[in-house]
């Protein structure tokens, strides 16, 4: 991976890596099975440990991204890595079904971005009676896991908060409605960055209204509905944030279709090959980029350690970053707003 100005979190998350190369150094070649990877020669204690790794949906460039930084860990270093996936954010029961897949399979650990907090958590539970080891990604549960790596959604939403905030205020518009384009109600980071980003921007411009949430299921036909609608329903509509890719895409696409990149400002979370194109055409101000290779990468790190009675860290943070056309052609901006992707097995 290249060079990246990180938070310090992320900082400390790269020296364990270093720290575990003599747990995890072994190479093996691994089985193929939904999307596997692993490496070949012999080596350190985790070398040849199963880790399945169980992304939100297989439909998502964001979640590919993961599972490439899942596959890049198993190659380098010994684990053989399997890929799952349902096919959409929403199917919670497939999700489930593949942790339970998981548990016939008698893996040693799992990786796991769970499409909810608290639905998951029996099966979890299952897994771990089972001797299982369980690394969480992206969105925190409700029962006991073995690590946790992803982003503070909160604090990220303050900083898309602080921006929006700065570039209507750049325009001249320190009041009038901001519209909240979302994907799916209750789940946990998606309320952690309406709420951050609401109290956020109360906090710096005041005069400005939050309006919504709007919810799209995660359907980017729905999201682009939505905000035409808000665009010509609302006149005072100045600022919209989306929460998630798709309802990022939705927004460019609607913003684009009226021409009203210049009288509305857009910033939304995450990335995918179409808000990349959407940032670079104007339709997107801002994206607040994660990093979920890092996270398919370091939580298979985590998922050999724990395999081996290691203790990974309880919490990473890899932090996020503001992208814009100033900066998206910067290696270390260009590495977080296309990463690689890889596939999901279903």
């Amino acid at each position: 991976m290249r060079s990246i100005k990180f938070s310090v979190p992320l900082v400390a998350a790269i020296a364990l890596v270093a720290l575990v190369v003599g747990i995890v150094a072994g190479r093996t070649v691994g089985a193929v099975g939904g999307s596997s990877s692993g490496g070949g020669g012999a080596g350190g204690a985790a070398s040849g440990k199963r880790v399945d790794v169980i992304i939100k949906a297989s439909d998502s460039a964001f979640w590919q991204s993961m599972l490439a930084g899942a596959a890049k860990a198993g190659t380098d270093y010994g684990l053989q890595v399997s890929s799952f996936g349902p096919t959409s954010e929403t199917d919670v029961d497939q999700q489930v079904q593949l942790v339970e897949n998981s548990i016939s399979r008698g893996v040693q650990s799992i990786v796991l971005a769970p499409n909810s907090s608290t639905a998951l958590s029996n099966v979890i539970g299952r897994a771990r009676q089972a001797g299982i080891k369980v690394i969480i990604a992206d969105t925190r549960v409700t029962t006991e896991a073995n690590g946790f790596i992803g982003t503070d959604n909160t604090k990220a939403a303050e900083q898309a908060a602080v921006r929006l905030c700065d570039q209507l205020k750049q325009a001249g518009k320190d009041s009038g409605d901001v519209l909240v384009e979302a994907s799916v109600a209750g789940v946990q980071v998606i309320n952690d960055r309406q709420s951050g980003f609401a109290i956020k921007l109360a906090a710096t411009c005041p005069k400005l209204k939050v309006v919504g949430p709007r919810y799209n299921n995660n359907d980017i036909n729905v999201a682009t509905s939505q905000v035409n609608d808000a665009l010509t329903a609302d006149p005072n509509l100045v600022g919209i944030f989306a929460a998630n890719n798709a309802s990022g895409v939705g927004a460019a696409r609607a913003v684009k279709d009226n021409n009203a990149s210049d009288r509305i400002k857009v910033i939304a979370f995450d990335t995918d090959p179409q808000e990349a194109a959407a940032l670079r055409d104007g339709s997107l101000g801002t994206l607040v980029v994660q990093n979920p290779y890092f996270f398919g990468y370091q939580g298979v790190i985590e998922a050999g350690m724990a395999a081996v009675g290691s203790t990974p860290p309880f919490d990473l943070d890899p932090g996020a970053v503001l992208a814009d056309r100033s900066n998206m052609d910067k290696p270390e901006i260009a590495a977080l707003v296309t990463p690689p992707t890889a596939g999901a097995g279903k």
